[in-house]
Order: C-alpha cells, then sequence, then structure tokens
C-alpha cells in the first residue's frame, strides 16, 4: 500500500457488502456474538512493510504508552494489496479491498487468554461507506459514474454476521441538481442516520469534480428501515467529510458537528470559495443551526481540514492540509474546541509528518481526555496520545518494520 509524503486521504474503496459466511477452518473462534469481555483491552495495531501483494500486519499489545513491536516474525500477516477496518460488538473486521470485485474480510476476537484469533471468513462487494449504527454494520455501495446511479446499502448483523435488510437510493435524484450524490460517510446520530454526501459530476472524466462546490448537504434516513426522510441543506461552506472520510459527529449532548475541509474540486483545481469550517445540528433537529458556524480556516491562519476525530466534550482532533489555503502540503495536527470554537495547534508532535491515521483509524483514550492515533515520520513510526485539553502529544510505541496504518482495541 503505497502512502504519499504529503497529505492524501486514502484513496481506495473498501470491501464490504453481502456476507457469505463461512467459519475459518484453521483457528475458529466465537461463531456468534464478539470475543469474551473480561474487562482487558487488547490494543490491535496494523501496520504496512510496503511488499507486493501484502497488506497489513495485525500487531496486539497490552500497553502503546512505551516500547516497541515489530512486524518481523510478529502479527497475523493479511493478504491481498489492501485492507481496510471496523471494530462492531467486540469483534475486528478485516476487509479486503477485491479492485471493484468481491473481496475476502475476515472477523477476528480475542478469546480469554488475549490471543486474536479468526472467527470467520465473508465474501463482500465492493463497497464506499461502512460504519456502526445500534448492533449493526452500515455499509453502502455507490457508483460514482456510468449509467448506474443506485447506492446500495446493507445492515448486517455485527454480532451474527449476517444481512437483515437492505435499501436502495437513486444518487441523481437525491442531488436533484444534474450531478449524482456521493455519500462520504454515515453516523448515527440519535435514532436516525445522517450521511452526509458530496455532489459529483459522475461524468467518467471529472468523476469527483462538481459544479456545486459551496453547498453542504445530509442526507436524513430512519433506521433501522433506511426511509429517506429529508435532506439538511446549508451554503455558508462546502460538503462535509470527504472520499471515504468521516466528517459528522454526534456529541454527549445530541448535538452533531459537521467538519468541511472546503476543497471542492473541478478537474482537479480548488473551486472553494467559502471557508473551511464547523457547522452544527442541534439535538432532536433535522436544520443546521444558523447561528452556530465555527471558521476555522480563519483561526488556523487559512489552513484547511483535511479530516477530524471527535475525542470528547467538544474535543476534536484536526488533520490539516499543510499548505494554506489548499488541499496539499504535509499533515499539521491541532485541537479544535467545537463549542468554543478555539483552534490550538499540537505541540510535541513531530515536525514532518508523512501520513497519519486521523482520518478514520483512532481510539479515544479510556478516560476520554485524548485522541490516541498513529504517526508515521520520516525517522520512525509511533503511536501518539494527543490530549484534547492541552494539544499536547505524548510518544507511545514504537512500530518497527511497518508504517501503521490503523489502531483499533478490544475487550477480553
Amino acid at each position: 500500500m503505497k502512502k504519499s509524503s504529503k497529505l492524501i486521504l486514502f484513496s481506495a474503496l473498501v470491501a464490504l457488502t453481502t456476507f457469505s459466511c463461512s467459519s475459518d477452518s484453521d483457528k475458529p473462534g466465537n461463531e456468534t456474538g464478539g470475543g469474551v469481555d473480561t474487562g482487558k483491552t487488547k490494543y490491535i495495531i496494523t501496520a504496512t512493510t510496503g511488499a507486493a501483494g501484502i497488506a497489513d500486519y495485525l500487531l496486539t499489545a497490552d500497553d502503546i504508552s512505551k516500547g516497541s513491536i515489530t512486524t518481523t516474525g510478529n502479527g497475523i500477516e493479511q493478504d491481498g494489496s489492501y485492507r481496510y477496518y471496523i471494530t462492531a460488538q467486540n469483534n475486528f473486521f478485516s476487509l479486503l479491498y477485491g479492485q471493484g470485485n468481491p473481496g475476502a474480510v475476515t472477523t477476528y476476537n480475542l478469546n480469554a487468554e488475549g490471543k486474536l484469533i479468526k472467527k470467520s471468513n465473508f465474501q463482500a462487494e465492493t463497497v464506499h461507506v461502512f460504519a456502526a449504527v445500534n448492533k449493526d454494520i452500515l455499509t453502502i455501495k455507490v457508483p460514482r459514474s456510468g449509467a448506474a446511479s443506485i447506492a446500495q446499502m446493507y445492515k448486517i448483523d455485527a454480532e451474527k454476521s449476517l444481512i437483515t435488510g437492505e435499501a436502495q437510493q437513486d444518487t441523481k435524484k437525491l442531488a436533484g441538481n444534474g450531478e449524482r450524490a456521493f455519500f462520504t460517510w454515515a453516523t448515527q446520530v440519535g435514532e436516525k442516520v445522517y450521511m452526509p454526501y458530496m455532489s459529483i459530476k459522475g461524468d467518467g472524466v471529472d468523476n469527483f469534480g462538481t459544479k456545486n462546490p459551496d453547498s453542504t448537504w445530509v442526507a436524513v434516513y430512519t433506521y433501522p428501515e433506511l426511509k429517506l426522510e429529508k435532506v439538511i441543506k446549508d451554503n455558508r461552506t462546502s460538503y462535509l467529510g470527504g472520499y471515504y472520510t468521516n466528517g459528522l459527529y454526534q456529541d454527549e449532548n445530541g448535538d452533531a458537528y459537521g467538519f468541511s475541509g472546503a476543497v471542492a474540486t473541478s478537474n482537479s483545481v480548488v473551486t472553494s470559495t467559502k471557508p473551511s469550517a464547523v457547522v452544527k445540528i442541534k439535538k432532536g433537529t433535522t436544520e443546521f443551526d444558523k447561528t452556530y458556524f465555527f471558521n476555522v480556516q480563519e483561526k488556523s491562519g487559512g489552513y484547511k481540514i483535511a479530516s477530524s476525530t471527535y475525542i470528547s466534550k467538544g474535543k476534536v482532533l484536526l488533520q490539516m492540509f499543510g499548505t494554506v489555503g489548499t488541499n496539499k502540503g504535509a499533515a499539521k495536527l491541532a485541537i479544535a474546541d467545537v463549542y468554543n470554537q478555539t483552534f490550538t495547534w499540537v505541540t510535541n508532535a513531530p515536525q514532518v509528518i508523512t501520513f497519519t491515521t486521523v482520518e478514520r483509524y483512532n481510539l479515544v483514550s479510556e478516560d476520554g481526555s485524548s485522541a490516541i492515533v498513529g504517526i508515521n515520520t520520516p525517522e520512525g513510526n509511533w503511536i501518539y496520545t494527543i490530549n484534547g485539553t492541552t494539544a499536547v502529544a505524548t510518544k507511545g510505541i514504537k512500530v518497527e518494520g511497518g508504517q501503521i496504518t490503523a489502531i483499533a482495541k478490544l475487550k477480553y
């Protein structure tokens, strides 16, 4: 899996939709439910060596605050070129990107001794969005071009690995502007699912370009019916999140905050004229709060949001594009407080960052104070803990023999 030295969001599709479940014959785990939960925590660090045809190694650790771990003679080797991950119901799903074809999905959990074991294997179509909703994994396959315009949505029971329902959405009809909607992610907000989307041309030439760079959309669906209720719209910034990047989070109060990089393009040129910003949807409403607008680009001195991860109590870790006013440049990290609308650059982090796991593969510390992320640099790769109040980064375990692609945890 190649990674650019500049900040580029992982731009590969994810595999996970219709599941055809079969037990693993080598080391079967629990056939239903998650792993054993005795209150202990095991961390899963995924790392890629960059070897052709080999995806990540799954490494496990009890303590990520110190020491080192290596891929050499260690871990569980994944097959295929790309792997992506989600944890749900105390199960860890490793998803193979099928290059447009169905690919294997392997499920792991922990036994009573804390050993990572295979639970089962699945076959999956290629999809573009996957998120935990209630006790399910919601997946969405979204067409980006051609005659097909129907997005396929699937509900998968995360304990039993079975499809329990599905729905469809005409993305051209949803966009309603001559383009098509492309969901960036899905977030459970209360009892509903909010799905921010981009408006894209999908013309086979400039697929992800748009003639509508300065608008924000969130489609609201009932759950578990997956029935479209309405589309929440605004025009103070651009779309939320990005291709395969979450940009909408619900806080502890039930409010939802959306993060926009304002980096919509046409023919690969950024055409957004509105600032990179945070918007808000109050609990119990399906409208943007017109009294709230956090202009992050202004507070940061002109930088745009690349990706984000919610910590707690209004604190959010932001990964910023390193070149002012663009969607380019090596990553810069910051803490935003969406309640007080403050922005603080992270200190004690590496000066030169190759890439991080901020887009989607992070953890929050047990006390809710910090984000735990993988940071890769030319000098080495470490897990860092970044405090949401002080914005100070603390170096933890070093990962040798591979670059960090994700960090997760399970209970046992």
